[in-house]
């Protein structure tokens, strides 16, 4: 079962619609909106609300639902 969810890129503002499977990574969106957004996947992070995703969490293990928006922003810790 998918789930969508809007990924914000904080930078700009602009947003990608993506329908993720239970098992994708939170490393793998960050690659996927990156790549979309021609940015180098290294130096970003997911965050919903005031939390940080961690890249290794599923979709699934980050409790994400349908009409969740994500944000891309610059990796806090530097990338």
């Amino acid at each position: 079962m998918t789930i969508e969810v809007t990924i914000r890129n904080a930078e700009n503002g602009s947003n990608l619609n993506m329908e993720l499977e239970p098992h994708t990574t939170i490393e793998d969106i960050i690659e996927g909106a990156a790549e979309f957004w021609h940015k180098e996947a290294g130096a970003y992070v997911l965050r919903r609300g005031k939390k940080l995703l961690k890249g290794q969490s599923t979709v699934m293990d980050a409790g994400l639902k349908n009409e969740d928006v994500l944000e891309l922003i610059p990796d806090p810790e530097g990338g």
